[in-house]
């Protein structure tokens, strides 16, 4: 962020914490004496001028920053996964009842609105989803030892999987907002979802003996 937009959120902040009141009229009440106040565009920039001499501006871009990396390199872990305890599995259907006419780029009809339609039809899916819990060492080494890069793809629901890349030379993804386990049905990791024919098979798998 740059300083002209920096000072401009704490302009804002600045602003925000002016108290706000309703305004009702009741007429004149007395002596009427004229209002001084100071500018306010001029009492920003002062209060701007000041944090920027004291260093104040210089921290609080600092302080993004760190916030912004630190977003980045751990995700906020996705609410509501727990350790699967116990096998469970189940087949999820993709097809969708579309709610109006999806065309393709030349314009000709691909789907009519009401119509139930299977993005299997379409798409391929080779590769299945690993979803594990990156701060698990025992979920990590179950997940790498079993599936390479074109097998799976492996998805945290928490951890830094940044730091898995470059500790690892392995490609790995998030689940930002608990998007695809929330899609899946998944409640507990490590969990699997394959290709089978026209639907999914989802299957949490816990690690007992024998599986680790």
């Amino acid at each position: 962020m740059n300083r002209v937009a920096l000072s401009f959120v704490v302009a804002m902040a600045i602003i925000g914490m002016a108290p706000i009141a309703s305004a009702k009229d009741y007429g004149q009440q007395g002596a009427v004496f004229r209002i001084s106040e100071p500018d306010l565009l001029r009492t920003i920039e002062q209060k701007l001028r000041t944090l920027e001499a004291s260093g104040g501006i210089e921290r609080m871009n600092a302080e993004l920053t760190r916030k912004t990396e630190a977003g980045v390199r751990r995700p906020r872990p996705v609410a509501g996964i727990s350790l699967a305890v116990r096998d469970r599995s189940w087949i999820f259907d993709p097809a969708m009842r579309v709610e109006q006419d999806i065309l393709d780029h030349k314009g000709n009809v691909i789907a009519r609105a009401g119509q139930r339609v299977n993005p299997l039809d379409f798409v391929t899916v080779r590769q299945k989803l690993v979803f594990i819990d990156g701060d698990d060492k025992d979920q990590m080494s179950w997940a790498l030892r079993r599936f390479d890069d074109q097998s799976a793809k492996l998805i945290m629901v928490k951890g830094a999987p940044l730091d898995a890349m470059t500790l690892h030379q392995r490609r790995f993804y998030f689940d930002q907002g608990g998007f695809l386990v929330g899609r899946f049905g998944i409640r507990a990791v490590p969990a699997v979802v394959e290709p089978n024919g026209r639907t999914m098979k989802v299957s949490e798998i816990p690690l007992g003996v024998g599986r680790k």
